[in-house]
């Protein structure tokens, strides 16, 4: 995936979770936050982020703020795509090259089962399944986690896979961690250890626990390669 146009700028504070105050060329400028997460470890004062360039001329921003170079002392600094539009992008194409379904597989997103709608669902010959994706923008010493923040809709979303398995269905979820450098992925017990718990439910009913890491540079990102999952 590329962004048109991406510019340089230096993060000063987040008002709230919608919008962020940036640097460009020395002048203050309200951007949009393109993820609701906290990601306060990622947006310290002072922050290289990069922009993306909105070409609607009717929007209150004129901004995106989309990825962020995140500084790790002793180490190699990271790039994180923080964009929460994207990883289902992502995760489309790299399902479409992955050999988990045949080049005959039909990809579809957002689908509606029962009460629950999914960001994918595949059709292959006989083999029915859903798959909900998730993007990780948190590391810490070279481990992806998720969540960064409590969220009972990730819970809900392992129960409704797992009922899934139990109709018959494939079921799966899938980590986009959008980043290059982390070697495994973990649930994030520390802030949310009901999701870790549901996440271990899910793995022993039967769904698939996945993860992938992404090449990530400002103005690009692209699915690299599977990643480890410890959960």
């Amino acid at each position: 995936m590329k962004y048109k146009k991406v510019i340089e700028a230096k993060f000063i504070d987040r008002p709230n979770r919608f919008v962020a105050t940036v640097e460009i060329d020395g002048a203050p400028q309200t951007v949009h936050v393109k993820n609701t997460g906290r990601c306060r470890e990622l947006l310290p004062k002072g922050a290289t982020v990069y922009l993306s360039v909105s070409d609607n001329p009717h929007r209150k921003t004129a901004y995106d703020l989309i990825a962020v170079i995140k500084e790790r002392q002793g180490k190699t600094p990271l790039t994180i795509n923080m964009d929460s539009q994207i990883p289902n992008d992502v995760a489309c194409e790299w399902l479409a090259a992955s050999g988990l379904f045949s080049d005959n597989a039909r990809i579809r997103r957002e689908v509606t089962h029962k009460s629950s709608r999914f960001d994918i669902y595949v059709e292959d010959g006989e083999r029915k399944a859903f798959i909900e994706v998730k993007g990780v923008t948190l590391e810490e010493d070279g481990i992806a986690m998720f969540p960064d923040a409590p969220t009972e809709r990730g819970v809900k979303h392992l129960r409704e896979l797992t009922e899934c398995i139990g109709e018959g269905y494939e079921a799966y979820i899938l980590f986009v961690i959008q980043m290059k450098g982390v070697r495994e992925l973990r649930p994030n017990d520390n802030t949310h250890r009901a999701f870790g718990d549901a996440l271990r439910r899910a793995a022993e009913a039967g769904v698939g626990i996945m993860a992938i890491d992404c090449n990530v540079t400002p103005d690009t990102i692209e699915a690299n390669g599977t990643v480890p999952v410890v959960v």
